[in-house]
């Protein structure tokens, strides 16, 4: 099955289309380039995300993007920054993310073995939220319940979770790891995430 051209969904906000950075730095295309040397040979990733979309809004997305029959062989889930940020409510996020998870194993033909889901990175250790006065402390307990809400999920469902947050938290407010806006992550965060994802692909993903 090397030899196949395989698919992969990622699923997502500015995070996953990489506001600020070029399509080759995004972690979706990172990933693909990543496991050419597994001898994983993908296609061009589909990405449904924009930035500044909540739960809600990437469930519209999803919708209107034509691809309610098809199936991949690899789907990733990161959303629910912009639901902090907005103030929505925890209930509200545990209730759409979930229903997200389950269209992304829908969408993975109902393996969640070949479904990851990215935990949300804390922007409030950015130069951005520090240039606006943000709270800090308050973001980082929100957004650590978000990711609390998203992996006890993850694990119930049995899908692929990976921790991005914590090493975040200790590099994502240096000038070379931000665009230029301040605010996203430079392609050198996402060749992290990048290299996580493939490991687990690559050791955890029949094919």
């Amino acid at each position: 099955m090397k030899d196949q051209k395989l698919t992969y969904l990622a699923l997502g906000d500015s995070y996953t289309i990489g506001e600020g950075v070029e399509e080759a730095g995004r972690y979706p295309n990172q990933t693909v380039e990543l496991l050419k040397s597994f001898g994983l040979n993908f296609e061009k990733p589909t990405i449904i995300a924009k930035t500044g979309w909540t739960t809600d809004e990437l469930n519209a997305g999803i919708n209107n993007a034509g691809i309610e029959h098809k199936t991949f062989d690899l789907v990733t889930l990161l959303i629910g920054v912009n639901n902090q940020y907005r103030g929505r409510s925890i209930e509200n996020y545990q209730e759409e993310f979930e229903d997200l998870l389950n269209q992304a194993i829908r969408f993975a033909d109902g393996d969640a073995s070949h479904v990851a889901v990215i935990s949300i990175p804390d922007w409030g250790v950015t130069p951005f939220a520090l240039d606006k006065g943000s709270n800090q402390q308050k973001v980082k307990q929100e957004i650590d319940l978000f990711n609390k809400v998203n992996g006890e999920i993850s694990k119930k469902m049995g899908v692929h979770y990976i921790h991005i947050t914590e090493r975040y938290r200790e590099v994502g407010f240096l000038p070379e790891m931000v665009v230029e806006d301040k605010l996203h992550p430079s392609h050198l965060i996402y060749e992290e995430w990048a290299i996580e994802l493939a490991k687990i692909i690559e050791k955890k993903m029949q094919f």
